[in-house]
């Protein structure tokens, strides 16, 4: 459920926190106090755009935190398929919005505005007039039956999803390879000759780096031995280091019996001279036996032009020409044996629709039971909301060719005066009606679990009286099993409120600002009255704001 709702520098707000209860939160006012900057505030925090004409104080950053007590332990697996892990069984979810950007979180955590909206469809469902005008979209009519009936559909929306998809591309291999069946005696004579191409180049795994190594020696061959030579003569000509080394041997032998450290150091020249002696012998061998074999750097260069040509054409590697030359071998065997490929094409796709059509059809099955199932619940329910000898039912029709959502189009179809024919709700129903309607599908969801915390705005809207009543007793049901909050203006339905709050607005400072009070028994009382009599609040509109809250309790006593 939703535990609270803190707002700064929002519109006419400067700073309130609203601590919500269970049962039935009603939020009423004057009109223009600010009932719709609460609504807007949750919305805020679920990711929706924020314009910076809503900050209070331009200068100041607008800030919405929404904190939510998660109890349920399948809402919290769901959380965590999100990768939102609920801590001490609360989710916070904040939003921070300045004139030039906003920051939304999740539990401390910075999270884009999409994840913030997924989340709150988990944690809440706000019904304003939006909501009112969904009805008119038979798509979502569909959505709201499959809502209902998801225990019984369970994953099979998933396998039909994957089922088409496969289905789909089986058909479009299938549909291809009947358009190229016209052409396919040409495209066997190119296969061949790209076949050819790379099979006679015999190409192996890694040659291209060798020879590119290769390539690089033999083109630095010259440049390779003038180095080589001039090193060489630096050590092995007259006047070079092993001539200098020589006669520094000679010079420490002659002190040998004079000096004993001369033994050591002698030691060492010995061994230097060694090592040079070796390296002289190492070198000089070396480059007698290296001739630039220009036949050879030849070879190299064309094999490589070869690779890289072939590298320009099927690939960026050996690995990935190959790669290509099984695929243009598989698709040339499909060729050479055609009839038998489009063959197995064919049988594939028929397999893959019977599946996908028996999908389709289980699902059909399961929507048109939920469908008689949910028209029933539907009258019960708006007969509870005062629509008096009213049919309600859901429409089928086939669709001519598959989709991943199965092949019904579906419709509610009702009819609200006896002896009126069945016609779609878009064509019937008024906004008053529609209210309600949503009201009774909203019920009748609710009833099955799901989502613990449900808003409502203008919920009220093109209604009194008794209708006024009906839905204010139909409210108070649902909040006997959810969190419901609803704005309203009508007192029928704040009298059954569990807890009331009170949106005024006032002068402070010269400027304008909303306020939010949670009303204690009398208050209520208070605010009913005013509901009930606008500027003229007399003994008798007070008595029978006592009455109405007092019809209210005992009611609500009813259900328990």
């Amino acid at each position: 459920m939703l535990a609270s709702l803190h707002v700064k520098n929002l519109a006419l707000i400067d700073e309130e926190e609203i601590i919500f209860s269970k049962g039935l939160n009603i939020l009423s006012g004057e009109t223009g106090a600010g009932k719709s900057i609460i609504l807007g505030a949750l919305h805020l925090s679920l990711g929706d755009k924020a314009s910076k004409d809503i900050l209070r104080n331009p200068d100041e950053e607008a800030f919405v935190e929404a904190v939510y007590l998660i109890n349920d332990e399948h809402t919290k697996e769901l959380l965590r398929e999100m990768d939102v892990e609920p801590y001490d069984d609360e989710v916070i979810m904040s939003r921070k919005i300045t004139e030039s950007r906003s920051v939304g979180k999740i539990n401390g955590e910075q999270v884009p505005a999409a994840k913030m909206k997924a989340v709150g469809d988990i944690l809440l469902d706000i019904y304003g007039q939006k909501e009112h005008q969904s009805l008119l979209n038979k798509a979502k009519h569909m959505e709201m039956l499959d809502e209902y009936a998801k225990k019984d559909i369970g994953s099979l929306k998933e396998d039909l999803k994957a089922a088409y998809s496969e289905y789909k591309k089986i058909d479009a291999e299938y549909q291809e390879a009947k358009a190229s069946d016209i052409s396919k005696e040409r495209e066997i004579v190119l296969l061949d000759h790209e076949i050819n191409e790379i099979e006679s180049a015999e190409l192996k795994i890694g040659e291209d780096d060798d020879l590119e190594d290769e390539y690089r020696r033999l083109s630095n061959f010259s440049k390779t031995m003038e180095y080589y030579q001039r090193a060489h003569e630096a050590m092995a000509s007259e006047g070079g280091v092993s001539d200098i080394l020589s006669s520094a041997i000679a010079d420490i032998r002659h002190i040998e019996s004079v000096d004993e450290k001369a033994s050591d150091l002698l030691s060492m020249l010995n061994d230097a001279d060694s090592i040079i002696a070796d390296f002289n012998r190492e070198l000089s061998s070396y480059m007698s036996d290296s001739t630039f074999d220009a036949e050879r750097f030849n070879e190299v260069e064309m094999r490589l032009n070869t690779i890289n040509r072939l590298k320009d054409k099927y690939g960026n590697t050996i690995e990935d020409i190959l790669k290509e030359l099984e695929i243009r071998q598989d698709k040339k065997a499909k060729f050479e044996s055609f009839d038998e490929y489009l063959s197995g094409l064919k049988r594939n796709l028929e397999a893959a629709t019977e599946k996908l059509q028996k999908l389709s059809d289980k699902l059909s099955s399961i929507r048109k039971k939920a469908a008689a199932s949910l028209s029933k619940k539907m009258q019960e329910a708006m007969s509870d909301l005062n629509f008096l000898n009213t049919e309600f039912d859901m429409e089928f029709k086939v669709i001519d060719h598959f989709t991943d959502n199965g092949i019904d189009d579906a419709q509610f179809i009702i009819s609200t005066n006896p002896g009126e024919p069945m016609r779609p709700l878009k064509d019937i129903a008024s906004g008053g009606e529609m209210s309600r309607i949503m009201l009774a599908i909203k019920t009748v969801l609710a009833s099955g679990g799901g989502i613990d915390t449900l808003i409502f705005d203008e919920i009220d809207a093109g209604i009194s009286g008794r209708t006024a009543q009906a839905v204010s007793e139909k409210l108070s049901v649902v909040a006997s099993d959810h969190q419901v909050i609803c704005i309203t203006h009508l007192p029928q339905i704040a009298a059954m409120a569990d807890t009331h709050f009170l949106i005024e607005k006032s002068v402070e400072s010269g400027h304008t600002v909303s306020g939010i009070k949670k009303l204690l028994d009398e208050e209520t009382v208070d605010e009913l009255a005013r509901m009930l009599g606008g500027s003229a609040i007399t003994d008798t509109v007070i008595s029978n704001a006592k009455e109405m809250k007092i019809m209210a309790k005992e009611y609500k006593a009813k259900l328990k």
